[in-house]
């Protein structure tokens, strides 16, 4: 890597069963480890964004697609918007820049690529950081249970996914 990095990584709070999300204590622990000395994880407004979301079952979903439309749950403060989408006049989906394929090929059996985040609150921040952020956004679903749910776990698998997208978006090549 050229110069140093800034990646955002979000989590939620709670949902549904979930009272404490495990995609809030995955983006604490990443924050507490960090992404390597060239690798600044911050909260700020920056070029590459990664959402952490919760899912249930024991894998990790890489989303490659956000969708603007079809949302009808409300969210934990009662809020769903009256159009039932991200971005009135918005293109229906929005691909990420990363090839989400190649990562989870390159990542395992335990990651799983997938084009539907669900239309829910991960898709919905996924969408707008897609739209806002020139397609430079990702979201990983994380798992609510099985042994990939452990922060000691999960923490270092995203490190390294997350490693892996940085790479592509400095060789765009490298997506096989």
């Amino acid at each position: 890597m050229t110069g140093e990095e800034i990646v955002v990584v979000t989590g939620f709070g709670p949902f549904r069963q979930f009272l404490v999300n495990p995609s809030w204590k995955a983006a604490q622990g990443l924050k507490l480890v960090g992404l390597g000395e060239q690798t600044d994880v911050s909260i700020k407004e920056v070029p590459f964004t990664v959402h952490l979301g919760v899912s249930r079952g024991s894998s990790v979903f890489l989303e490659q697609t956000g969708k603007n439309s079809g949302y009808r749950d409300k969210d934990v403060c009662g809020f769903c918007p009256e159009s039932h989408c991200c971005v009135e006049g918005g293109p229906e989906k929005l691909d990420s820049v990363v090839n989400m394929r190649a990562v989870a090929k390159q990542a395992g059996p335990d990651v799983i690529y997938s084009r539907d985040a669900g239309r829910y609150l991960c898709d919905f921040a996924y969408y707008c950081s897609l739209y806002h952020g020139q397609s430079r956004a990702a979201l990983i679903h994380v798992p609510s249970s099985g042994s990939l749910a452990s922060a000691h776990r999960l923490v270092p698998l995203l490190q390294t996914l997350i490693h892996t997208m940085l790479e592509q978006l400095e060789d765009p090549l490298e997506t096989t």
